[in-house]
């Protein structure tokens, strides 16, 4: 795999496995899939270190870790940089955003991982270093225990993520698998949730008695915040 862009890999879709690496971190040497063990991930990218936009993101990462380790979650970020630079722009990240950072950066200078999971701006040509190799865009790839990429974001360069709405889709995911349900637009744990289409209306009656027929494929029911992921 080159890092010209050249021979770009299929992109991966949601429900997709996850591409498994070996990879040096800021935590040590890992195997992507061994790292993420029975658990859930969230993997995200920066286009480089020391970076104004990154800096804030990954310091409301590092203050959001507690919530996300609660759910199951393990973090890990990337970086186009080896793991020593990353080193140091921990310590300015720790400092401004007041919090300590644990989770482990991979060290991507090459881009192997950044090819692998096509985190690349096709639009932006500028966006590339001084020998012309381009930089990782924000991706995010939230990615369940079966491996399995459940959640893909990308965003430009130039804009910061929403670290809140990462967590607000773990908790739907998870809440989604256990109870068979959807979440609706904007839903936050503790508001009333769907009841999954392929639940047929009389046994959805006796699993969600609360529940309120709006249409026939419109069904909602309560669920209180402390029977989702996020209790």
């Amino acid at each position: 795999m080159g890092s010209t862009g050249e021979e770009r890999p299929a992109p991966l879709r949601l429900g997709s496995t996850a591409p498994n690496f070996q990879a040096e971190t800021t935590n040590g040497p890992i195997d992507f899939h061994d790292w993420i063990g029975d658990q859930w991930a969230v993997l995200f990218s920066h286009p480089e270190d020391y970076t104004p936009v990154c800096t804030t993101e990954l310091g409301a990462f590092a203050k959001l870790e507690p919530e996300f380790t609660k759910r199951g979650v393990k973090l890990i970020g990337l970086s186009a940089n080896t793991i020593e630079s990353h080193g140091g722009w921990v310590k300015d990240i720790d400092e401004i955003s007041g919090s300590r950072l644990r989770f482990p950066i991979i060290g991507d200078k090459e881009r192997q991982v950044a090819y692998a999971y096509d985190m690349l701006d096709h639009q932006d040509t500028t966006n590339v270093d001084q020998k012309g190799i381009a930089f990782t865009i924000r991706s995010v790839f939230i990615i369940d225990p079966k491996k399995t990429i459940r959640l893909i974001m990308s965003y430009p360069a130039s804009t910061g993520r929403n670290t809140a709405e990462v967590l607000r889709v773990v908790d739907s995911l998870q809440t989604g698998d256990k109870h068979k349900v959807t979440t609706p637009i904007n839903w936050v744990p503790g508001d009333d949730v769907i009841v999954h289409p392929s639940i047929k209306t009389e046994q959805a009656k006796e699993t969600f008695p609360d529940m309120k027929i709006v249409k026939p494929y419109l069904r909602f029911t309560p669920l209180p915040k402390e029977k989702t992921s996020a209790a």
